[in-house]
């Protein structure tokens, strides 16, 4: 029997083989497949678009369920309360972005380019170009395996905070106690975007900080960004063959910001007293340039490095192993510690790894 290797379903293109695959096209499949896998005892791995995960060349010892449910339907539709759309959780996420930006709903359309499905987006609150899903997001229907029994969180139930969600903290090694079925976003109506919060961003659209500008120029600025960063899916570019963003912004207390040179980029984090900082720049401030890795004689060889385009990523070069990228990320780590004493933490699932 032919095995699926991880390798194949992973943005990063690593990863050894699953011990057994199956495909879930409908909610009740979905919860069919996970229901076996739990009644034999069986790890259980959950998988969307695989852009957030970085598999062992082991592979996985267990079910691997890729999630392929697709699909959203329009609950409600008005000037007042704007637009629900409840949508399948193994929907493509920018394929959702893209619609709604063509049909006039507001608020996703700094979400371009993003790869996965839908539903992996609330599990860690994505965002990117000051947005995160948390803004949009009405509700969640999930399969908790626990309970065994459907269970919908509300926005305010799923904790979201950044980069992290109730059904983060309650997923151990890839293997969730809620799979997500469907999302449920509520968004206004309208040609313009959500007020614009990323300088970058409002600077490339030519507008201030904190005012909105067309929806479709949103949209179009932000996966120019993105290309221009290798974050947005190329066969041809290697550069984009990596798990997006490894490594979230550390947010530490102020104390310890104030500690950085004056030129280290510093953020609001949303709590008194902590603030957010660029895991880029304390990459590339502690040695780790653009293409780190690349000569044949670093940790992996050449075969995985920092992408050319941006320090944040790791990249596979067309023959890297999943330690290739580990050991990649641990020299970076480990600088970064080296140099300012702080610790990055890895953004991506690690299954069956451990920096």
């Amino acid at each position: 029997m032919t095995q699926t290797m991880l390798s194949e379903l992973t943005t990063a293109a690593v990863g050894g083989p699953a011990r057994r695959y199956a495909e879930a096209r409908t909610e009740a499949e979905i919860i069919d497949a996970v229901r076996s896998a739990d009644a034999a005892s069986e790890n259980l791995l959950i998988i969307g678009g695989g852009s957030n995960l970085l598999v062992s060349d082991d592979g996985y010892p267990g079910t691997v369920l890729k999630i392929a449910s697709e699909g959203f339907t329009v609950s409600s539709e008005d000037t007042c309360g704007g637009v629900s759309v409840v949508v399948q959780a193994g929907h493509n996420w920018d394929a959702l972005v893209e619609y709604a930006v063509l049909h006039g709903w507001s608020g996703l359309e700094a979400l371009s380019g993003i790869p996965g499905a839908t539903g992996a987006t609330p599990v860690q609150n994505v965002g990117a170009y000051g947005a995160d899903v948390s803004q949009t997001i009405a509700a969640v229907r999930t399969w908790d395996r626990e309970r065994n029994a459907v269970q919908t969180f509300t926005n305010s139930e799923l904790k979201f905070g950044y980069r992290d969600s109730i059904l983060k903290q309650t997923t151990v090694h890839g293997s969730p106690r809620y799979v997500v079925l469907t999302v449920e976003f509520q968004l206004p109506l309208g040609r313009m975007s959500a007020p614009i919060r990323y300088a970058e961003l409002a600077r490339v659209l030519g507008v201030e900080p904190g005012t909105r500008a067309y929806s479709n120029d949103v949209r179009r600025e932000v996966l120019k960004l993105r290309a221009s960063k290798g974050m947005v899916l190329d066969a041809a570019d290697r550069d984009t063959f990596s798990t997006g963003s490894f490594f979230t912004n550390p947010v530490v207390p102020e104390a310890v910001a104030a500690e950085l040179p004056d030129g280290a980029p510093r953020y609001p984090a949303g709590s008194d007293g902590l603030v957010k900082l660029s895991a880029a720049w304390l990459i590339d401030q502690s040695g780790f340039g653009k293409g780190y890795g690349l000569e044949p004689g670093s940790v992996s060889g050449g075969r995985a490095s920092l992408s050319t385009k941006h320090t944040l990523a790791i990249t596979n070069r067309g023959a890297a192993s999943a330690q290739d990228m580990v050991a990649i990320a641990r020299e970076v780590r480990g600088g970064v510690v080296e140099h300012f004493g702080i610790e990055l933490h890895a953004e991506p699932l690690l299954i069956g790894l451990a920096l």
